[in-house]
């Protein structure tokens, strides 16, 4: 059975989809963007953009009754490998050793034309 998670702390979903998912002990999010749940707003620059991403998803996953800690993978969509770098130091912020498996895809465009988009699997 599943449990459909919805948080205002997170950037509510801008089509036909669930912020996030739960189906037994595991915690699915879609892909979350830089944008402020507060002010709608979309900060300037990949590390402004990265840290309120991450801040984003991070926010959804304790909604969801989880923490970072129980992060299994990520996937992280950029629209420019040449953020690379930026992005993997904010990254490090947000995740501790032993860090989740990671992919990371540069894409030519993401909604709202934002620099990167993440989406995560976690334990509960």
């Amino acid at each position: 059975m599943k449990q459909i998670i919805s948080t205002d702390l997170a950037p509510q979903a801008i089509g036909p989809y669930s912020q996030a998912t739960i189906v037994g002990n595991t915690l699915y999010t879609s892909g979350v963007i830089p944008v402020d749940p507060a002010t709608g707003e979309i900060p300037e620059g990949s590390v402004a953009q990265a840290t309120q991403a991450f801040t984003n998803i991070k926010k959804l996953i304790e909604a969801a009754g989880s923490s970072m800690d129980k992060v299994i993978k990520t996937t992280v969509f950029i629209k420019e490998m040449d953020d690379f770098a930026a992005i993997n130091e904010v990254y490090g912020r947000f995740f501790q050793e032993p860090y989740p498996c990671r992919s990371c895809v540069e894409v030519a465009r993401l909604p709202k034309d934002v620099m990167l988009e993440i989406e995560a699997i976690c334990e509960i």
